[in-house]
């Protein structure tokens, strides 16, 4: 029965329309190279996309550079055009808005931050942010072109 209304639960906060906003502050290493395609997504308790929340590039040729979500989005087929932006450089720093539901937090989902360059290495996860009240008061170190993350809950 605790597993139906879970299931029940993310069901709901899944595809309801009412969404919360999240600062999300993104600073990128001084890499060498072009701008990085990233790509952000609500990743599920047991590691499988949910949604894209943001992607850094709008040039859908590019797309296929993020290669695990990718599959993600042709399965999906996903409308973006709205969380789409300009692809984010090295040293930059950008701050984008992340609408997720309030409900999802602290229930093992994690945000994670896909990014590529062009004739570079490919990071799958850069960097993954846990969904949680923990989190929101601190950043998360990348591993690849992002230095770190900041999410924050918009006032």
């Amino acid at each position: 029965m605790k597993k139906i209304c879970f299931a029940l639960l993310v069901f709901f906060a899944l595809h309801t329309n009412a969404q919360d906003k999240y600062k999300c502050m993104v600073q990128m290493t001084n890499y060498n190279g072009e701008a990085a395609y990233m790509v952000v997504s609500l990743i599920d308790p047991q590691g499988n996309y949910q949604k894209t929340l943001y992607v850094f590039g709008d040039n859908g040729k590019y797309y296929d550079s993020l290669k695990k979500w990718f599959v993600f989005y042709q399965d999906k087929k996903e409308k973006i055009d709205a969380v789409t932006g300009a692809s984010i450089t090295q040293g930059d720093r950008k701050t984008i808005t992340l609408n997720l539901n309030k409900n999802l937090l602290d229930q093992g989902y994690k945000i994670r931050f896909e990014s590529a360059v062009e004739d570079q290495n490919y990071y799958t996860t850069d960097a993954e942010v846990p969904f949680s009240s923990e989190s929101l008061k601190g950043k998360t170190e990348g591993s690849g072109y992002v230095r770190y993350i900041r999410l924050t809950e918009a006032k």
